[in-house]
C-alpha cells in the first residue's frame, strides 16, 4: 500500500488515482490515517465478500419475535 499525505493527494491527484488503479492508497494527515482510495474493481470485490446486508428494521423485528416466542424455541430445542 502506498502512502500519501493529504497535501500530496491534493497536489498530485492524477498520480493518486493512477496509483489507486493498481493498489490501495492510504492518505494521512497530521500523522493519522484519514482515507483509503481503492480502484472500482477492488471496491466491488470487497462488497461481494462482505455478504448480504440485513435491513435494521428486519433485525429488530426478528429480535422481538425471538423474545416473544422464546418459550416455544426453548421447548423445541429440547
Amino acid at each position: 500500500m502506498i502512502d500519501f499525505t493529504a497535501t500530496d493527494a491534493k497536489n498530485k491527484f492524477g498520480l493518486l488515482i493512477d496509483t489507486a488503479r493498481t493498489e490501495p492508497v492510504r492518505i494521512h494527515k497530521n500523522g493519522r490515517d484519514v482515507a483509503i482510495v481503492l480502484s472500482p474493481v477492488e471496491y466491488a470485490r470487497l462488497l461481494e465478500n462482505a455478504g448480504p446486508r440485513v435491513n435494521p428494521l428486519v433485525e429488530r423485528l426478528h429480535a422481538e419475535s425471538v423474545q416473544r416466542r422464546r418459550i416455544v424455541y426453548e421447548t423445541l430445542a429440547q
